[in-house]
């Protein structure tokens, strides 16, 4: 068996206990022993011993994304343990669908409970319940409740397909709209509100949400690099020694120091140069809003902290229930905006990182 400490890469000796334990977690898992929702649990004590996703993939068989999800629905199944849910729905969760409730990671606990028993209920899939997750978090953005509906998971996914039909001048779409909308409902009031549209053909235009302005670094000078400033002579030869060795790191050549913090380099574009207080922040383009079909690469959001009065042609960064959002608002919203998005910055794409280190290859 392959010797797998917790971290190779790190020369203090680990207890043997711990040794002991980080064994038997990958024995088991290795085994598929247990619920998914122990291997959730395994699966991230593994990795807080430090045992790397890879090496747990190559001892285990568990694939690093697979890891990931298992270990955040346990998360979110504990919440569901913790609040008010039947035996019902922990017992028909504790069995399967651990992607179901990968999707409600961005819901609170009496959201997730709620959306559970909804799920059971209806019977719904992980592609559906990522469509009820978004219904609901969306709900609960909004100032105030929407004439006729309520906070309910129903009510919740019955406001979205009642929104999309009144944009929808296709008349079949339209009536398969209405129909979903009538299928979960909850409420008498929301089910009236659904209903009239079966009467009322009036068109509401919905004002499309505007493009993030991604940019993709496409020339060798726009890739700066950060150098450490030794001092200005007299030096010494100690001075010299003194200054701490840089690595750059990643697409966009971050560094990091043993301090509290990092720089990374970017362009000196005019818009970054305009800004007051901007700052960047790592981010996955899959996380973007209103963004299809991306290949999940890392990109650099570049924000200005200093611009935080909403305007209806930018996206905004803010915080909800403790984790950093990006987000469009039509209409001013409720929460304290912590930065206006000055641009999204891609990586330049590199054929081969090694042919830059060999000049000979590039003259040839």
């Amino acid at each position: 068996m392959t010797d797998i400490r917790p971290d190779a890469s790190n020369p203090d000796p680990q207890p043997t206990d711990v040794t002991a334990e980080v064994e038997d977690l990958l024995r088991s898992l290795r085994r598929k022993e247990g619920t998914w929702v122990y291997w959730g649990q395994a699966c991230q004590k593994l990795q807080k011993a430090g045992c790397n996703p890879q090496k747990i993939f190559q001892e285990t068989g568990f694939e690093p994304v697979q890891q990931n999800q298992v270990i955040v629905a346990s998360q979110v199944y504990t919440s569901l343990v913790n609040a008010v849910v039947s035996d019902e729905v922990l017992e028909h969760f504790q069995q399967t669908g651990s992607d179901t409730l990968y999707e409600f990671r961005i819901l609170t606990q009496p959201q997730r409970a709620a959306a559970a028993t909804f799920v059971l209920e209806h019977k719904l899939d992980s592609l559906a319940a990522k469509d009820l997750a978004k219904a609901i978090k969306e709900l609960s953005w909004l100032r105030n409740l929407p004439s006729g509906f309520t906070d309910h998971p129903g009510d919740a996914l019955a406001y979205q397909y009642w929104k999309y039909a009144r944009e929808q001048s296709d008349l079949q779409e339209r009536s398969r709209l209405i129909a979903s909308g009538l299928k979960f409902v909850r409420s008498d009031s929301a089910r009236q509100m659904i209903e009239k549209l079966l009467t009322d053909f009036t068109l509401v235009s919905r004002r499309p949400a505007p493009q993030l302005p991604i940019y993709r670094l496409e020339v060798e000078e726009e890739l700066p690099r950060i150098l450490p400033l030794v001092g200005k002579l007299p030096l010494s030869a100690e001075d010299v020694k003194a200054v701490p060795f840089l690595e750059d790191t990643g697409p966009f050549r971050v560094v990091k120091f043993s301090g509290e913090g990092a720089w990374v380099p970017v362009p000196g574009w005019k818009v970054i140069l305009s800004a007051e207080d901007p700052i960047a922040i790592l981010w996955n383009s899959n996380d973007l809003p209103y963004q299809k079909n991306n290949l999940g690469e890392e990109v650099l959001a570049i924000v200005d902290r200093a611009a935080r009065l909403w305007e209806d042609n930018s996206y905004f960064i803010l915080e909800r229930e403790g984790l950093l959002q990006m987000q469009w608002f039509e209409e001013s919203p409720p929460e304290s905006l912590l930065g206006r998005v000055l641009l999204i910055l891609r990586p330049k794409k590199i054929l081969d990182e090694n042919l830059t280190k060999d000049p000979w290859q590039i003259d040839e």
